[in-house]
């Protein structure tokens, strides 16, 4: 059966199948030729009428007939891609839920009573707290590292510690931004990093700089567009899990370090659908540069041509033709 992965149940891709291959036959003759009683029949032929996959004869109303497959196709895909936007609605709004909790922690007090909310001032403060951390890591090493270009100071501190953790067995896997791709010094780091032992993929944006160590310790930067400020460790272990299952969301839809970005002929580029949804959420041109990790004249490029790609003369009709050519969702997430 190949249906089924569109969401067809087994028995209604039989019917389906035996329709299209025998059109003239009635329900009668049809359930003979499938061996498959009335009832059964009856159930399959009620799913592909929902499905809008069978329809009434206008010939003869009391007759009902397979479309083709080409339009049957059209419309089960059409039907898992509307399933797969309410699913990425969803993400969203946890992934919002998510940085409203951390905010509330971030302008909270500066540490927990019982220790499991630690906040931590500055780089060094950041960094003497990850050298302590380094030699408890026993399993696993999770990274968010947005911002773009990695800057030296930042690879030169971090290459020594997770040169320990890699030769210690850990399993080490790291996010970075699309646009490191195009900073030599910072391509050169990913594959130090993935010649000794780690994964490294990368996304078109990143919600925040974050160490997720065992799944027990997630350090998280106070505010995401200045990282230097601070950070808080955080061991409450509700929490700790829905970050880990945002990371494992981000992980699944970023592009592994080796392979080539996914780009289609004439479509958009995930980094450009990501500006894109930013375009319509009223973002600065400015905003859009920190986000994605590029410098502002390259998010006002990025700009340009995606109002030239959807025709349009203005931001607002970008955002309109981006709804019409079924970029963006009709309701804003």
């Amino acid at each position: 059966m190949l249906l089924t992965d569109l969401g067809l149940e087994a028995a209604a891709e039989v019917v389906y199948r035996g329709m299209l291959t025998h059109p003239d036959a009635s329900l009668a003759e049809l359930g003979e030729r499938l061996n498959l009683p009335e009832g059964e029949i009856q159930h399959a032929l009620d799913e592909l009428s929902e499905l809008a996959l069978v329809r009434a004869s206008s010939s003869n109303p009391c007759q009902v007939y397979a479309v083709s497959p080409q339009l049957g196709m059209e419309i089960l895909l059409a039907r898992q891609q509307a399933e797969l936007a309410a699913l990425q609605q969803r993400v969203e709004a946890s992934r919002s839920a998510a940085a409203r909790l951390i905010a509330e922690f971030t302008h909270g007090q500066s540490s927990h009573p019982d220790e499991s909310v630690q906040y931590l001032r500055g780089v060094d403060s950041i960094r003497d707290y990850l050298a302590s951390l380094n030699n408890q890591v026993e399993e696993e090493f999770l990274t968010f590292a947005p911002g773009g270009a990695q800057t030296e100071a930042n690879m030169r501190a971090s290459r020594p510690l997770n040169k320990r953790l890699l030769e210690r067995g850990i399993n080490m896997r790291t996010v970075y931004l699309d646009s490191i791709r195009r900073d030599q010094a910072s391509v050169e780091h990913a594959e130090w990093l993935t010649k000794h032992g780690a994964y490294v993929r990368t996304a078109p944006s990143l919600p925040n700089r974050m160490i997720i160590c065992d799944r027990r310790v997630a350090i998280i930067a106070n505010d995401s567009d200045d990282t230097g400020i601070g950070a808080i460790a955080i061991t409450l272990p509700g929490l700790v899990s829905s970050l880990c299952a945002l990371f494992e969301n981000e992980w699944r839809n970023a592009q592994p370090f080796g392979e080539p970005t996914r780009h289609q002929p004439g479509k958009l580029t995930p980094q450009q659908i990501t500006a894109l949804q930013l375009l319509a959420k009223g973002a600065t041109d400015e905003s859009i540069a920190k986000k994605l990790g590029v410098s502002p004249r390259t998010a006002r490029r990025l700009a340009t041509g995606l109002l030239t790609h959807l025709n349009a003369r203005s931001r607002f009709q970008a955002g309109v033709h981006a709804v019409q050519d079924g970029y963006l969702p009709l309701q804003p997430q």
